[in-house]
């Protein structure tokens, strides 16, 4: 059996699988979110869960991923012989039915690069499913399981976004392979952007339990709707240290919206605004009681938020109601929105509350530019590409940087010998700004190249 963890950097823990094919999903019925309620007494604290168990259980599923693996005998590999051996190893999660024709939300990474996938519900029934949309910068998979005949049971996303520090939660799944358990706690933080996780996620944080095989169940509320999908733990031994972090579930209806209205990937919409979180020292200086928000330090011109007249030195405070205060917030609140959506942005001008309706559009520029090879000079034997705000995007790159991406550079080409690597991007090339591949091609030798890498900006000659 395959391990069903991978431990990030900063000790972040996640369950693992693999991947499949898009395919349109049939219709169904979704349920809708309850009310929502607090305990009104000492009495109800004290209650049993059971009634949200029972309610919540039998949509839950145990996920297996099978994945084939090429394996080389390390032994006849060292004296260069040896036939490559087929290896299938599988690896477990969970999920949750969100559609009563078999619609299952899980984590990307439960069903990444899976050639076939299995699901079990709660009643021990099996079905075979397809992958009808996987997005790896959310880690949100939808599934649409085979030949299910009647409705199943469902449990609602509620993405209202109405959830409190100190709110009663239930986390179920299938934790180690041992089967369906259900662990409480409480939401212990909101907005948790600095995980290591994400570029753009912005997580719900609790501490009911969670363990490798929890990825890709629910965070359940106390009226028995989904409020997330978790997905990672913080520990230094693999197992539950009470810090887990799932998928809001504001993100995780975007990404089931777009699966079900046919889309091969989750297309974010972007503000086209770059800032700094705000500390205490510019909080001083500009005369706030307090440190909030995100100070805006770039725009991109004729962005979204350009055209709805965000300045440079405005302080954006919230995204539709909801509070920013650092980079990651701002995308993932953003991302959360549908391409041509107007949403209300709040910021602080002059110290002055301040109100702008922004029409977030997607990213400009083609995402699949096919990358040229270059054949001469200092940059030989690289695959580069002229970077648009998309193609940045998609690589994981700065959308407001502008020049040439190194997309490859092999082992033994002149660009490899001069250090260049994957996912650089040329600059400038003698001072001069890199606008095309004819910028990289004419480089000669002690050309000057800037370069920025992993976003640090490098300066260095060419040989």
């Amino acid at each position: 059996m395959k391990s069903s963890s991978l431990v990030l950097a900063a000790a972040l823990t996640l369950a693992a699988c693999g991947n499949a094919n898009s395919s349109k999903a049939q219709e169904g019925v979704f349920a809708e979110p309850n009310s929502r309620q607090v305990p009104g007494s000492a009495m109800e604290m004290k209650s049993s869960f059971a009634p949200v168990v029972r309610e919540a259980a039998p949509a839950v599923v145990n996920i297996s991923a099978r994945t084939v693996q090429t394996v080389r005998d390390p032994y006849f590999q060292f004296f260069g012989g040896g036939m490559p051996q087929q290896r299938v190893a599988e690896s477990a999660g969970s999920g949750v039915i969100v559609r009563s024709d078999g619609i299952v939300v899980t984590n990307n990474h439960v069903i990444e690069n899976a050639q076939a996938i299995r699901v079990v519900l709660n009643d021990r029934r099996e079905f075979a499913a397809r992958v009808i949309l996987a997005d790896e910068r959310s880690d949100i998979a939808v599934l649409q399981l085979e030949d299910v005949t009647g409705a199943l049971p469902v449990l609602a996303i509620d993405d209202q976004d109405q959830l409190e520090v100190g709110d009663l939660v239930l986390a179920i799944g299938n934790p180690f392979g041992v089967g369906q358990t259900v662990t409480n706690g409480i939401i212990s933080a909101l907005n948790r952007t600095e995980t290591g996780i994400s570029d753009s996620g912005s997580f719900i944080q609790t501490d009911a339990a969670i363990n490798p095989g929890n990825s890709g169940g629910p965070l359940v509320d106390m009226d028995g709707d989904v409020i997330g999908i978790n997905t990672a733990i913080f520990s230094r031994s693999g197992s539950s240290a009470g810090v887990g972090f799932a998928v809001p579930a504001s993100m995780v209806r975007r990404v089931v919206d777009s699966a079900l209205g046919g889309a091969s990937s989750v297309v974010r919409p972007w503000l086209g605004v770059k800032g700094d979180s705000v500390t205490a020292d510019i909080a001083r200086s500009l005369g706030l009681d307090r440190p909030q928000g995100l100070i805006v330090t770039e725009l991109y011109a004729g962005g979204p938020g350009a055209r709805a007249g965000i300045q440079d030195g405005d302080v954006i405070t919230a995204v539709a109601g909801q509070e920013i205060n650092d980079q990651g917030g701002l995308n993932f609140r953003i991302g959360t929105q549908s391409p041509n959506d107007t949403v209300a942005i709040t910021l602080l001008r002059d110290g002055r509350p301040v109100t702008v309706n922004a029409r977030v559009q997607p990213l400009p520029g083609d995402t699949k530019v096919v990358p040229e090879t270059i054949r001469r000079g200092s940059f030989a034997g690289a695959e580069a590409a002229v970077l648009t705000p998309a193609l940045a995007d998609r690589l994981g790159g700065d959308p407001f940087a502008q020049g040439v991406i190194i997309v490859s550079a092999p082992r033994g080409t002149y660009a490899s010998g001069n250090g260049f690597q994957r996912g650089d991007v040329v600059l400038r090339v003698d001072g001069r700004p890199a606008r095309d591949l004819a910028a990289v091609t004419q480089a000669a030798r002690g050309s000057e190249v800037v370069i920025q890498r992993q976003g640090r900006i490098m300066t260095g000659r060419v040989s």
